[in-house]
C-alpha cells in the first residue's frame, strides 16, 4: 500500500494541469506528506497556485523558481528529496516545431538535467517522468524529444550506482481538460458557432487529469526501474468531440497540420517484443533490464502481448461517443457544462 506521508516530493512543471491535480491528490490523501515542492520557471502561476495551497495553511508546500534547463538550480532544488515526478516539458506541436532547439533544451537537456541530479542525490528514490503517445513512432519533433527523453529515463537505471534508486515512465494520450487541448478549445469557440476539424478520421485517445495521477501512483509504488507504463484508455473521434461540444455547431474541415497523425500509438508493433500486460496497464520493459523478467512477470502476474501487437488510438476495441464524452466533461472538466450554452 503506498504511502507518501513523510516524504518529500519535487515536481517539475508544478504548475501546470497535471501538477494542480497531483498537487490535490498528494494533500488530500498524504496530509502528513514531509516536503511538497512546486518547481515551475512562471512566478505568476505559482502565485495563483499559492491563493488555493498556502504554505501557512499547507506548510509542507514549497514554491520553487527554477527552469529545468538550469542543473545547478534544479540540484539546490533536490536537496533532500526523495521522489521525483518530472511533468515540465514544451508540448505544444507547433510550438516545436518553429523552435526545435527551444524545445530540445527543455525536453531533452531537461530529461537530462533530471537524471543527473538523480544519480548524484544520496536520498531520491523514485523518479517517474510523464511522457505522450506523441512518443511513440514520432513524425514531429515533440514527439521525438519525449521519445529520447524517455530512452534517457530507461537508460538512467543502468547508472544508477545504488540499487535505492529507480526511474520509469508513464506514457498516454491526450488530457481530458488540459490546457491546450482540444476540448477546452472547442469549448471556447463554440460560441462562434463554427468548429475547425483538422480530419474528420481523426482519433486520439482519453484520459482524464485523475487517472493520470493515479498512474503515476502506481509506478511510484510498483516500479522496478526502466518501465514505460501505459494506461487501457478508450478513444474518440474528434468528429464526436465536436457533436458533443457543439452540436449544432458547424464542422468546418481545415486540414491537418503539420506534425499531427491521423491516428495516434502507445505501443507500437516493434515494442511487442518487450511489452507486457499487468491487467490495468500495459508496460514496455527495458530491452536489458537491471533485474530479472521471470521474476517481475511472476510478482505482479503479468503475461507478454503477442508479438506484433500495438496498442493504437484507431484501431482500439473500446470507445467514446459523443454521450459518453459529454458525461465526462461535466464529470472532469466543468460541472456546469451545457450544450445549450453560446458563451
Amino acid at each position: 500500500m503506498l504511502d507518501l506521508n513523510e516524504k518529500s516530493i519535487l515536481i517539475t512543471g508544478g504548475t501546470g494541469s497535471f501538477g494542480k491535480k497531483f498537487v490535490e491528490v498528494i494533500l488530500k490523501n498524504f496530509p502528513k506528506v514531509k516536503r511538497l515542492v512546486i518547481f515551475s520557471r512562471d512566478e505568476l502561476k505559482q502565485y495563483e497556485m499559492a491563493q488555493t495551497y498556502s504554505q501557512k495553511e499547507y506548510p509542507a508546500i514549497r514554491y520553487f523558481i527554477g527552469d529545468i534547463r538550469d542543473a545547478d538550480r534544479f540540484k539546490r532544488a533536490c536537496k533532500g528529496i526523495e521522489i521525483i515526478i518530472h511533468a515540465a516539458a514544451m508540448k505544444q506541436v507547433p510550438t516545436a516545431e518553429y523552435n526545435p532547439m527551444e524545445c530540445i533544451k527543455t525536453n531533452v537537456i531537461g530529461a537530462q538535467n533530471v537524471i543527473d541530479a538523480a544519480l548524484d542525490s544520496t536520498t531520491i528514490e523514485k523518479v517517474v517522468a510523464l511522457s505522450t503517445d506523441k512518443a511513440a513512432a514520432p513524425i514531429n519533433l515533440y514527439g521525438a524529444t519525449k521519445l529520447c527523453s524517455d530512452k534517457l529515463f530507461v537508460a538512467g537505471n543502468n547508472m544508477r550506482g545504488r540499487p535505492t534508486l529507480s526511474f520509469s515512465i508513464v506514457r498516454y494520450g491526450n488530457v481530458m481538460g488540459s490546457r491546450g487541448s482540444v476540448i477546452p478549445f472547442f469549448m471556447e469557440k463554440r460560441k462562434d458557432g463554427v468548429l475547425p476539424i483538422t480530419d474528420p478520421r481523426m482519433t486520439r485517445f482519453n484520459i482524464s487529469l485523475e487517472d493520470g495521477v493515479q498512474m503515476v501512483m502506481h509506478a511510484i509504488e510498483n516500479a522496478w526501474g526502466g518501465e514505460i507504463f501505459v494506461p487501457k484508455i478508450p478513444s474518440y473521434k474528434i468528429t464526436d468531440v465536436a457533436t458533443a461540444i457543439g452540436p449544432d455547431c458547424e464542422q468546418k474541415i481545415v486540414g491537418i497540420r503539420p506534425g499531427e497523425k491521423i491516428h495516434e500509438e502507445m505501443i507500437t508493433e516493434a515494442d511487442s517484443f518487450t511489452t507486457i500486460d499487468l491487467g490495468k496497464y500495459y508496460a514496455i520493459l527495458p530491452q536489458v533490464p537491471v533485474w530479472s523478467r521471470e521474476e517481475y512477470l511472476k510478482k505482479f502476474n503479468a503475461k507478454a502481448v503477442e508479438p506484433g501487437f500495438s496498442y493504437n488510438s484507431g484501431t482500439n476495441s473500446e470507445w467514446l461517443d459523443a454521450d459518453a464524452i459529454r458525461a465526462l466533461i461535466v464529470k472532469h472538466v466543468d460541472a456546469s457544462f451545457s450544450i445549450g450554452q453560446r458563451i
